[in-house]
């Protein structure tokens, strides 16, 4: 925290206010909405594309990461949050921190679900930080702490990190007529991360071949690359090259925040290969609210600067590829 936050904060008092909450229950008592299942546990499993076989059958379990969807209160809302929590919330909105965004999460799992457990969770506010100031805006984060538990035995714990924030005031627009200059300083788009586990995929696009890797076990294909096979577990494992064909499975729009590399607003689609893996690319070739799902897409090579080609889905209309469009430059 800044000196200035601190100070802030030593004049208000806000932050004493709220670190009283620390240790009071968020939710007391809650309940599942539904038992676990199966049909959530193949929706969820089908949205993620993981066929692990410990998810089908008689025998199924529940893929650990949905620990939180057995607690979660839909549309309807939640009815177990406590007074306390609520009180919480009220204080931040009340010191103008209306504006919240869930920041990250952590779980622990203790023991698998299966079909047929009834969920019963206690949350308690773990902690309130300092005020903070972010790119977002200013305000606090607060932590909760969540005990999930399976016929009143603890199956995993869920911890559930938000930032309650004021809005950072967003720059003025230039003028109408004020016409930006292309500036040859123009920042470089992020690298990649590669190593020893992806380094063949980004010699294949280098070579303007989309690579996906194949299980030498099981033949399973995969992709992002792997070290072993998320099927069998085996780690032999050789390629085969992609057609190039696909279509969107899912879509977001990405309008904030801005990078100085990129001109949002543009489409970041998970497109499903003919192959029948999943990757994650840009939609290019139309404007980015003409994207749709099901939309039927062909791999391109996107030379981004002197050093960096990406590969890249193009927008294909009755067979032809349509023309150029507002995609991400």
């Amino acid at each position: 925290m800044s000196g200035e936050e601190r100070a802030h904060d030593a004049r208000d008092g806000l932050y004493d206010r709220l670190k009283a909450y620390e240790g009071k229950p968020a939710a007391i008592a809650g309940r599942g909405k539904d038992p676990v299942n199966l049909p959530m546990i193949r929706h969820w499993c089908e949205a993620m594309g993981d066929a692990h076989p410990a998810y089908r059958g008689p025998d199924a379990v529940a893929p650990p990461t949905m620990l939180q969807a057995w607690t979660m209160g839909g549309l309807s809302g939640h009815q177990d949050r406590s007074e306390a929590y609520g009180e919480l919330l009220g204080l931040l909105d009340g010191a103008g921190y209306t504006s919240v965004v869930a920041t990250d999460c952590e779980q622990e799992y203790l023991r698998p679900l299966r079909p047929g457990d009834e969920i019963t969770f206690d949350a308690v506010v773990e902690s309130v930080s300092p005020r903070k100031t972010t790119k977002l805006g200013t305000g606090h984060f607060v932590t909760t702490r969540m005990d999930v538990r399976a016929g009143g035995e603890l199956a995993g714990t869920h911890r559930f990190r938000i930032l309650k924030y004021a809005p950072a005031a967003r720059p003025a627009k230039p003028a109408e007529s004020a016409k930006p200059v292309e500036s040859a300083e123009r920042p470089r788009r992020p690298r990649p991360v590669v190593n020893r586990d992806n380094a063949g995929f980004w010699e294949g696009v280098a070579a303007h071949r989309l690579l996906i890797q194949r299980c030498a076990a099981c033949g399973t294909l995969r992709f992002p690359w792997l070290p072993g096979c998320n099927d069998c577990g085996a780690g032999e494992w050789d390629t085969v090259e992609a057609g190039g064909e696909g279509t969107v499975h899912s879509y977001v729009v990405m309008h904030h925040p801005p990078f100085p590399a990129f001109d949002p607003p543009y489409a970041v689609g998970l497109i499903e290969l003919a192959e029948g893996v999943r990757m994650i690319s840009n939609v290019v070739g139309v404007p980015y609210d003409k994207v749709r799902i099901g939309m039927p897409v062909r791999l391109e090579f996107q030379r981004v600067d002197e050093e960096l080609e990406l590969p890249v889905f193009r927008a294909v209309e009755d067979g032809p590829a349509a023309g150029p469009g507002e995609g991400e430059r």
